[in-house]
């Protein structure tokens, strides 16, 4: 191991200054002295014989080699994480870490009660629930950051060959509607009623409003036709205007259970519509999966469906050995070179 031009401190070290965008910042994140964050960026600059920032900028820039050197940096990072939870597994559940992501709507409603569950027959596994958009939450999993993860919204097609991705419940949209309002007298309503409310929705950039939008269109609503009122940046405050008397809304079925139960809210049904997501299981097959995480598919995502599901261990992928990365590295310094300071 001594032939290795890096070390695991170096490459936290680099990935810390390209998160915070300065050696100080990156330094104070690491609990280490400014001085020693150089002078590691110093020795690993001359042991690859090749420059990894372009001092010129306020703001610490990556040059190519920089870039190339820190995505290798976090697989390998990503790797040695694994690795730990790996022995720790050795402990037969008596201890680790389950790390698992989902889209706003499935993390805020449905997960914590998954978890809850899991949590009481493995009260020793730490469990961690990173809640983020599908895109970035997708891209988690397939970078080994997250195990696995419950998303609503549709995989990025460059995901789509390296995840394993498990159709696992139908989602429901139910149209809510104020307690008090006209409509709410009445047993069903029509398409065309959609177009004469008022409606309250999330923000018109989200991705859980672009996803409902899609839904929407393929029940044939035409989403432009429906008068938007108001746009509000969370499920919990659309609820809450909605009670008020303020508008209707499409929310998730699992958001409003308990808003239907106190009769907070009414639920309206559409003739002859019923607006439905499919909500996916992802996994990187490629990654290592660890007991928790086994036990999680095996125990507690079956008791949440009423499909049949299977999440058996899907042979892994493999791949050709990359070349050298010093050469890489220095292959990048030659080609770009860093006179016009990119990063």
């Amino acid at each position: 191991m001594s032939d290795l031009p890096f070390t695991l401190d170096q490459l936290r070290i680099l990935k810390a200054i390209a998160t915070e965008g300065s050696f100080k910042r990156a330094a104070d994140s690491l609990y280490v002295s400014q001085p020693a964050v150089s002078l590691q960026v110093q020795n690993l600059e001359r042991q690859l014989d090749v420059p990894l920032f372009d001092r010129g900028g306020r703001r610490a820039q990556l040059t190519e080699a920089g870039h190339l050197l820190l995505s290798y940096g976090e697989k390998i990072l990503t790797l040695c994480q694994e690795t730990c939870r790996a022995l720790e597994d050795l402990q037969n559940l008596q201890g680790g870490t389950l790390i698992i992501g989902a889209s706003q709507t499935t993390g805020t409603y449905l997960l914590p009660r998954m978890i809850g569950l899991f949590r009481q027959q493995y009260p020793d596994v730490a469990v961690q629930l990173h809640v983020h958009s599908t895109r970035r939450t997708s891209w988690s999993v397939a970078n080994g950051q997250i195990d696995l993860a419950i998303i609503g919204g549709e995989i990025s097609p460059e995901l789509q060959d390296s995840l394993e991705i498990i159709p696992y419940a139908e989602d429901e949209l139910a149209l809510i509607l104020p307690p008090t309002h006209p409509l709410a007298r009445t047993e069903t309503i029509q398409k065309d009623d959609l177009y004469r409310l008022q409606f309250i929705a999330l923000d018109s950039q989200s991705t859980i409003r672009k996803v409902i939008d899609q839904v929407l269109a393929r029940c044939g609503i035409e989403t432009r036709r429906l008068k938007i009122e108001m746009e509000l940046n969370s499920i919990e405050a659309i609820k809450n205007a909605v009670q008020s008397g303020l508008g209707a809304s499409f929310v998730s079925v699992s958001a409003i259970e308990k808003e239907l139960q106190m009769g907070m809210l009414h639920r309206a049904k559409i003739d002859d519509v019923v607006v439905k997501r499919t909500l996916s299981v992802i996994i990187n097959p490629n990654r290592y999966r660890s007991k928790a995480a086994d036990a999680f598919c095996r125990e507690i995502l079956p008791k949440f469906t009423t499909r049949t599901v299977s999440f058996e261990r899907r042979e892994a992928k493999t791949y050709p050995e990359p070349q050298s990365l010093k050469a890489m590295l220095q292959a990048a310094t030659n080609n770009r070179g860093i006179s016009d300071g990119e990063g």
